[in-house]
């Protein structure tokens, strides 16, 4: 089975209020799940990992021995980071991305992918649809 997820993280503020939010969709390209939820105020960074680790917690429900996973992020950052070409420097992202680090295991494939903001439209929706619910 194989998934593609799209995640995105907000701040207002940077740091400010942040959310995160992400959105599944099956082989056939049926969106099957969305999410999106206020994390308190953190940083832009903190969110769009936020993001990943939810789209894993998520992920427990599959048999992952089968399981591919396509990640989609705007954030080119965290998309280096995550496929090990970008060093992470930032001593609050270290635990979260030990945190991702253990989630993958079991999986049968994983990937990152950085993309335009205008092609992560449905995550971004989640994650602003979080925060603007606070207003």
């Amino acid at each position: 089975m194989v998934l593609t997820i799209y995640t995105d993280g907000a701040s207002r503020g940077n740091p400010g209020k942040a959310s995160y939010g992400f959105v599944v969709f099956n082989e056939e390209g049926q969106q099957i799940y969305e999410e999106g939820e206020f994390l308190g105020v953190n940083t832009n960074n903190f969110a769009e990992y936020s993001a990943v680790v939810k789209a894993f917690e998520y992920l427990k429900k599959y048999n992952n021995e089968k399981l591919s996973v396509n990640f989609f992020m705007d954030s080119k950052l965290v998309a280096e980071q995550l496929s090990g070409r970008y060093k992470i420097k930032s001593l609050n992202l270290i635990p979260l991305a030990n945190k991702i680090r253990k989630l993958e295991i079991g999986i049968k494939a994983v990937s990152y992918r950085h993309i335009p903001r205008e092609m992560n439209t449905l995550a971004d929706a989640m994650a602003n649809k979080a925060l603007d619910a606070l207003l």
